[in-house]
This record gives C-alpha cells, sequence and structure tokens, in this order.
C-alpha cells in the first residue's frame, strides 16, 4: 500500500465517519474516533452492500457513500451495546 492510498483511505474514513457521527447523535467519538469508525464502516458498508446487490457507483463519492452507510450501522450496533451494558 502506498502513502498516496493511506491518505485516501484516511480521508474517505474521515468524512463516512464524520458525517455517520452527524446523522447518529449521541453515538461520536471524536475526531480520531469517527476516522477509525469511517474505516471500519467502509468494509462493513462495501460488505453489506454487495450481500443486498446494491451499488452505490465508483470513485471517491461512492466509496464515501458506501463508507458512510457502514459507519451509521456500526455506529448503531456501537450504541444498541451501549444502552444494554447501562
Amino acid at each position: 500500500m502506498d502513502m498516496q492510498t493511506l491518505l485516501v483511505i484516511l480521508i474517505v474514513g474521515a468524512i463516512a465517519g464524520w458525517l455517520a457521527g452527524m446523522v447518529v447523535k449521541g453515538f461520536g467519538f471524536g475526531l480520531l474516533g469517527n476516522i477509525v469508525i469511517g474505516i471500519i464502516g467502509a468494509f462493513v458498508g462495501g460488505w453489506l452492500l454487495a450481500r443486498l446487490g446494491v451499488s452505490v457507483g465508483g470513485g471517491i463519492v461512492g466509496a464515501i457513500i458506501g463508507a458512510f452507510i457502514g459507519a451509521v450501522v456500526v455506529l448503531l450496533i456501537i450504541g444498541l451495546f451501549r444502552r444494554g451494558a447501562r
């Protein structure tokens, strides 16, 4: 993996994590946490959308949309575990 690919992954993860944190209020983890959630969400979103047979398009915009969907799913699951632990 070269430096450019790593930078793109971090930027897509940051944007997707930030957007997901805005949509799912109360479950944000700060900037670094949201970047991590966005990167994890990119994998979850890619897997989930492929299983459902949904295509969000290609390029950077498609990557951000897929990562955003996955990050929202990850944040909702984390929220369920947080509520259950209280």
